[in-house]
């Protein structure tokens, strides 16, 4: 398997939380690749920093959004658009360096989860494959 930085997932995840106002997330701190070759049945995934690994080296939260190429680029863009809200939604409040489940907070349900996936996309006047 192979891991490819994406200026344009990250152009994107930007865009996305700009966006939503998604004011809790940092963005510097978000790091977006694609990968290629993996045998994953994800879609996409996002990787935490683990508040140990940030106390060893001294280094702030970040997360790392991988999209696996071979299933995330068959995607329709709106279905993309999706994905990318799905796993800006694992953030928590705190940006700590954690993950968030789906079923958290209100969402106690995947498919409450899911509805606000939805929600969100609804709630975008332009999508940021459209930019």
């Amino acid at each position: 398997m192979k891991w490819v930085s994406s200026p344009e997932i990250k152009r994107r995840i930007s865009f996305l939380i700009t966006a939503l106002d998604m004011k809790n997330i940092r963005r510097d701190n978000i790091y977006c690749f694609k990968s290629l070759g993996s045998s994953s049945l994800a879609i996409a995934r996002i990787w935490s920093l683990p508040k140990i690994w940030q106390l060893a080296l001294n280094i702030p939260p970040g997360y790392c959004i991988e999209v696996i190429s071979e299933k995330f680029d068959r995607q329709s863009l709106p279905q993309q658009e999706k994905t990318l809200i799905h796993e800006l939604l694992h953030i928590p409040k705190t940006f700590s360096g954690s993950l968030a489940p789906h079923r958290s907070g209100r969402y106690r349900t995947f498919r409450h989860y899911h509805d606000r996936v939805d929600q969100l996309f609804n709630l975008l006047t332009t999508k940021s494959y459209e930019i």
